[in-house]
């Protein structure tokens, strides 16, 4: 049975590039789209059962997004990105953005 969920598109600029970056975080292409050689590229990735769209389209997402991100080895991904984990209201949280701006919270788990 399929699982229902939101997928956040983001805005890149070179998906081979930012497919690479979000890599660091154990993210892995899925799928790719081109309409035509020249044409701008869509992709999926994947993170098990977390999915982000990358698009190269200038209409599919505004530049400068942001993403919440919930990993149970937040202090590891502040360690691979060199930045600190900050101690929030709502708890931990590590601050990222990509290559083109869009920006990525990271905090742990649910507790549900």
């Amino acid at each position: 049975m399929s699982a229902e969920r939101a997928i956040p598109v983001l805005r890149v600029r070179d998906t081979a590039a930012a497919a690479r970056w979000y890599g660091r975080l154990g993210f892995a292409v899925r799928w790719e789209h081109r309409f035509g050689p020249d044409f701008p590229c869509y992709a999926e990735l994947a993170r098990g059962p977390v999915r982000l769209h990358l698009s190269e389209h200038e209409g599919d997402a505004p530049p400068d997004g942001l993403v919440y991100l919930r990993r149970a080895d937040l202090d590891a991904v502040a360690a691979e990105f060199g930045v600190p984990v900050e101690e929030m209201p709502w708890g931990p949280e590590v601050a990222l953005r990509d290559p083109d701006g869009n920006r990525l919270r990271v905090g742990p788990p649910d507790e549900d």
